[in-house]
């Protein structure tokens, strides 16, 4: 992104006419609250072999960054707009992944592109995301989420329910 491109975003927002993530989608509300720092300190993501190790989804390309395409799945809640839907089954879909400064922005989506979601993470570490989701198909819908950049090839996360993980 040019500094330019970023700061026309940031007085975009300061006047109220646009928003912090570079997708151009609703913000994710206060993606750095109590409730976020709370699940933080005791969410714990291993990066080796746990649900998200086997490769799964679509191979996307990556220039050895983390910014860029990737297959995006989640469980842990059921989605009452999916029939037949429970908390355990992965709901799939696609994702894009981009960075400005240390914040990292995951929008995403699930049931064939007919629902999606946005992260906005702070990068804490090299390998540490900490944020917030938001369900832009039902913005009341907001959890804390961490992730684990285990490599550019695979991020795992973990949101109180259950997981949200994205691999490419």
């Amino acid at each position: 992104m040019t500094l330019q491109r970023e700061a026309n975003r940031t007085a975009a927002v300061a006047e109220g006419l646009g928003s912090r993530n570079p997708s151009g989608v609703m913000d994710v509300p206060n993606p750095n609250d109590f409730e976020v720092a709370r699940f933080a300190a005791i969410a714990t993501l291993e990066g080796f072999a746990d649900a998200n190790a086997e490769p799964w989804g679509t191979a996307h390309k990556s220039d050895g960054s983390i910014e860029g395409k990737w297959s995006s799945r989640w469980n842990g809640g059921a989605d009452p707009t999916i029939p037949d839907d429970t908390a355990y089954k992965w709901k799939r879909g696609s994702a894009e992944a981009r960075l400005i400064g240390a914040r990292v922005y995951l929008l995403f989506d699930w049931d064939r592109g007919a629902r999606r979601g946005l992260i906005d993470a702070m990068r804490e570490s090299p390998q540490r995301l900490v944020g917030k989701y938001i369900n832009l198909s039902n913005p009341t819908i907001t959890r804390p989420w961490v992730g684990l950049i285990v490599s550019d090839q695979r991020i795992d996360g973990r949101w109180p329910q259950g997981r949200l993980d994205f691999r490419r």
